[in-house]
């Protein structure tokens, strides 16, 4: 589930790599073809998901060719493939005030994608009750194959920040066209 402040820390890593100006900013499903922007970003459940659907490639040859020359992709992709083996059902729960937030994930036997059900609960007036479901399927996306996407979609400076460096809760991959 992605955040006013998760998009405020993506445009903030792609300011930081474009320099001092207004940016045109826009999130990877909002590039239009033919448009050309500064920078593109994507938060950390949408490049696992269309892995999935085996649209990982696709999507960005288009961002980058949606990206005025020295723009940047700022990519946020979890790094869950030690997770596979283990295949936890769930990481704790976001509490925000009177609303919660729970992940549960379904792991496929092989580790290497795992159905995803985000439930977000609201504190009502009788107790707790659902306030929106979302389910989708994400594929373990390693670091190895994140560079290599990235490098096949004809980026260039791929680099690969850490929660620590980049200030977001996963690592941020940073690709300049």
């Amino acid at each position: 589930m992605c955040t006013v402040n998760d998009l405020d820390v993506l445009t903030s890593v792609a300011g930081a790599v474009l320099g001092p100006g207004p940016h045109a900013v826009v999130d990877l499903l909002d590039v239009v073809p033919g448009v050309q922007v500064d920078a593109v970003r994507a938060t950390d459940d949408l490049l696992p998901r269309l892995a999935h659907e085996e649209s990982l490639a696709n999507i960005l040859m288009l961002a980058h060719a949606s990206l005025r020359p020295g723009g940047v992709l700022v990519a946020a992709v979890p790094e869950l493939d030690r997770l596979g083996a283990l295949r936890p059902t769930a990481p704790p729960p976001k509490v925000n005030g009177d609303r919660v937030t729970v992940q549960l994930w379904d792991w496929a036997p092989d580790g290497l994608s795992y159905g995803l059900e985000v439930v977000t609960l609201l504190r009502g007036t009788s107790g707790w009750e659902i306030a929106a479901t979302a389910s989708t399927r994400h594929r373990v996306l390693p670091a190895a194959e994140m560079e290599q996407a990235l490098n096949a979609a004809g980026f260039m400076s791929v680099q690969r920040l850490s929660p620590h460096e980049s200030g977001y809760r996963v690592p941020v991959w940073v690709a300049v066209r």
